[in-house]
């Protein structure tokens, strides 16, 4: 009688009930070359009778993988966005387009906080790749554009990818449509009217901070707008955000739109907004980026860039696991975000 799926079945139970070695059965889990069709076949025929599911350990058995795909993510403002809980969601679609991948080829993804701007940052991420020794390593902004980072990891010959940088040298470069998604978030604002937009950019060290105002101010010159004396830099905190709108809306009497480069700044711009009397979107209209769960509870509810953080991160996994040793040869993988409307944007009111 066959048995059912049982955690406690272990390798050697399997090589015992199909006749072989451990090693055979080794190689058959971890897909190894060497291994007659008829035996694999076998040895297959034993894992699903006896219900057996493969250990971590038991993968790492034939040494050459270790089948973990590690993520890198920023500690201090990671750290900072769960201790306020400020419903930002970054880490939880990053989670569920690895996990949810790396489950699918048989892999674990782990996730690591590190602080990019520590001057011990590689000695502290060489202690854990030791440690865990991933199959590849997924790097978030700015990790992805930290050459102590990137550097290490093309000494180690690790495979990684670098979600939001686009520059040359080693690494899998992904973006999200930052550029694009800007461009059609202003071009959405033209289309009701507006003419004179704001935008609040996020800070220099994130290339993508620079390619969301690249794509507002392409939209402006296409449509012969002056974009000079619009622009203030944030950091993507809160405090950061309501500066900069009080800097735009001082500076710009007559400004009737505003883009934020994330949803904290945006909300930020939202309050200030209020405080002077403006009606969102009447007076107003406003656009975020990233889409996180708490912009649809504000009031007005923030028209959003969606960013495909979970297709992007799969699309990483994907890669790495498909690549395994080789070298990527291809160019930068572009996953497009979307624009979603709510009410925080509207006509442009007419000027008397």
């Amino acid at each position: 009688m066959a048995r059912g799926r049982n955690k406690s079945v272990t390798i050697r139970d399997v090589a015992e009930d199909a006749g072989v070695s451990l090693q055979t059965v080794s190689r058959v889990i971890n897909d190894g070359p060497n291994v007659r069709p008829q035996m694999r076949d076998k040895v297959q025929a034993s894992i699903d009778r006896l219900g057996y599911v493969p250990s971590l350990a038991a993968q790492r058995m034939s040494g050459s993988r270790s089948y973990i795909i590690l993520a890198i993510n920023d500690r201090e403002r990671t750290l900072a966005d769960w201790r306020e809980r400020q419903g930002t969601d970054w880490v939880d679609q990053m989670l569920l387009g690895g996990i949810l991948t790396c489950s699918k080829h048989g892999y674990r993804m782990m996730v690591e906080l590190v602080d990019t701007h520590m001057d011990h940052v590689e000695r502290e991420l060489d202690g854990t790749i030791s440690a865990l020794q991933p199959d590849g390593v997924i790097l978030t902004p700015p990790h992805s554009e930290n050459r102590l980072i990137t550097d290490l990891l093309e000494r180690r010959g690790i495979p990684f990818a670098r979600i939001g940088s686009t520059e040359d040298g080693p690494g899998i470069p992904l973006t999200m449509g930052d550029e694009e998604a800007a461009h059609q978030a202003t071009s959405r604002l033209i289309e009701l009217g507006h003419r004179t937009i704001g935008i609040i950019a996020g800070p220099r060290d994130y290339s993508l901070s620079g390619w969301r105002v690249d794509g507002w101010r392409r939209a402006m010159e296409e449509h012969g707008l002056n974009a000079d004396g619009l622009s203030e830099r944030g950091d993507f905190g809160y405090e950061s955000g309501t500066k900069a709108a009080r800097a735009l809306l001082d500076r710009n009497p007559g400004i009737t739109a505003i883009i934020g480069s994330n949803d904290q700044m945006t909300l930020a711009a939202l309050e200030v907004a209020r405080d002077r009397g403006m009606h969102v979107p009447r007076d107003l209209s406003i656009i975020s980026f990233d889409n996180t769960p708490i912009i649809r509870f504000s009031q007005p509810p923030l028209t959003a860039i969606d960013q495909p953080i979970a297709k992007t991160v799969s699309a990483a996994v994907e890669k790495l696991i498909t690549l395994k040793d080789k070298p990527y040869k291809g160019g930068v993988i572009d996953v497009p975000a979307s624009l979603v409307e709510r009410a925080s944007i509207g006509p442009a009111l007419k000027a008397d």
